[in-house]
């Protein structure tokens, strides 16, 4: 289960909010195997809240920044994770987001600290059906 935290340094209108939301869900779906229903997203905007450095590693940033955090269960591998990063970029830049202006983090979380309800470890015993393996 990702959960996913999208921070936009500016208003948008609800269908763009809902677009972005979407491209960055088909990005989990198709890079690293995330069940389709399995969505769990809080999307916010933080005017002045953002602060970010414009030009941090010769990238040039904007106030179109779109800052993306990923809550996922360990085991991903890297290349996996590059996929993850470049379909997102993919995705937003078909929604005229520019590659500069998205910023992602993962977040990786043992499968025993996720509980999807019930008050159960869900994963604690049983590997997630889309993740190969034994639960760690």
């Amino acid at each position: 289960m990702p959960l996913v935290t999208i921070t936009l340094k500016r208003d948008r209108s609800p269908s763009e909010r809902r677009a972005i939301a979407d491209a960055v869900h088909a990005a989990l779906v198709g890079s690293i195997g995330i069940p389709p229903d399995d969505r769990f997203q809080v999307v916010s905007s933080q005017f002045d809240e953002v602060i970010y450095d414009p030009g941090y590693l010769g990238i040039a940033r904007s106030d179109e920044l779109v800052m993306i955090q990923v809550h996922l269960s360990t085991g991903r591998s890297v290349a996996q994770k590059k996929r993850l990063f470049a379909a997102i970029a993919e995705n937003l830049g078909a929604l005229s987001v520019r590659p500069e202006d998205v910023l992602v983090t993962l977040v990786e979380i043992a499968r025993e600290n996720w509980s999807f309800g019930n008050g159960l470890a869900t994963y604690a015993d049983v590997a997630p059906p889309h993740l190969a393996g034994p639960a760690a």
